[in-house]
């Protein structure tokens, strides 16, 4: 597991409409609607990285 115990919960809420948000303690770190995508799986972790343990190494997904 990439965050370990630094992270207290993930939760996928169910939508409609195409809604795709990433939230992180309440504050929004990735929205589709925005971005006009979805999300690569390196960049979701670097993005909730940055907010948990900036100091964190990521190895590959850092490339």
């Amino acid at each position: 597991m990439t965050f370990g115990e630094k992270l207290g919960e993930l939760a996928l809420v169910p939508s409609t409409g195409g809604v795709f948000m990433v939230l992180l303690d309440g504050d929004e770190i990735f929205s589709r609607k925005k971005q006009g995508r979805f999300p690569e799986s390196k960049e979701l972790k670097q993005l909730i990285r940055d907010r948990v343990e900036p100091d964190m190494s990521l190895g590959h997904s850092d490339a």
